[in-house]
């Protein structure tokens, strides 16, 4: 059976659009038909609160009762604890307890796998696996990088956020290096983007004249106060302002993701006859 393709959706600088990205791309690619899993892999748990739980810290199961399973080498509770959300995805909520359970790990071997063995047996079940990373690099970013097979690297349009993507594609080669070796990087996303300002316009274009080295997608996420409206009263795009322009620019990146898995499959196939 096909396995689902790991995304790690990952910044480790805040405020880039990172949980909105996760939750509108996983609920854009559930709206063409794919099995979509969101996990929430920090511990202020917006994502939780977006979709499934105003209150995570009142969960009975999270993602750290799952890592904790697996750390000791036990069957995950029930169902994994995950959560079905009315707009069509299933999500691995968090809360409170995982910045602890972070801490914890220091001690635990294969501390940098606990992710990956606690996804794995999920990756049949599902098309996509979004992983929505906290705005760090520590050991929680780590293990999302060793379950993942890409990751998709938010960022503003702006000089500052493009300056710290140097230190996080650091972090990547060297988890690519020594721990996960497939892993790969979709795209850079640009997100909140204004282009009325001369500022925006520099990055963007700076960020895709050097495509050769970090790739870009198309699509652009436009700045709008519709996206913070829908990210308070806990909706996606898609069901806060259909017709706008951010779900435009949404729909447009779920597309493009989904043709960039087709066309690798189809070199993947093509060197496989080679």
């Amino acid at each position: 059976m096909k396995q689902g393709k790991i995304i790690s959706v990952m910044n480790q600088k805040g405020g880039v659009g990172k949980t909105a990205t996760t939750v509108n791309l996983g609920v854009g690619l559930a709206r063409q038909g794919k099995r979509v899993l969101l996990v929430d892999a920090d511990p202020q748990a917006s994502l939780t609160v977006s979709l499934v739980s105003k209150t995570p810290d009142e969960l009975s199961v999270t993602l750290t009762d799952v890592l904790r399973a697996a750390a000791d080498d036990r069957p995950a509770p029930e169902h994994h604890g995950i959560l079905r959300s009315s707009e069509g995805v299933d999500v691995l909520p968090s809360n409170i307890e995982l910045a602890a359970f972070e801490v914890s790990m220091i001690g635990i071997m294969s501390r940098e796998y606990l992710l990956r063995d606690a996804l794995t047996p999920l990756r049949e079940q599902y098309d996509y696996i979004l992983i929505d990373c906290m705005p760090s690099l520590g050991m929680m970013c780590i293990n999302a990088l060793s379950a993942a097979d890409s990751v998709l690297i938010p960022t503003q349009a702006s000089y500052l956020s493009a300056k710290g993507l140097t230190l996080l594609l650091g972090s990547i080669t060297k988890v690519k290096r020594q721990i996960n070796p497939a892993l790969q990087i979709d795209s850079v996303l640009l997100t909140m983007v204004d282009n009325r300002t001369n500022n925006a316009k520099a990055v963007s274009n700076a960020l895709r004249a050097a495509q050769n080295q970090l790739p870009v997608f198309e699509s652009e996420i436009p700045f709008s106060v519709r996206m913070a409206e829908s990210t308070a009263e806990g909706k996606s795009i898609f069901s806060h302002d259909p017709r706008g322009k951010v779900a435009a620019a949404y729909e447009s990146l779920t597309k493009e993701v989904m043709r960039h898995e087709r066309e690798k499959a189809n070199r993947s196939r093509s060197d496989e006859r080679a």
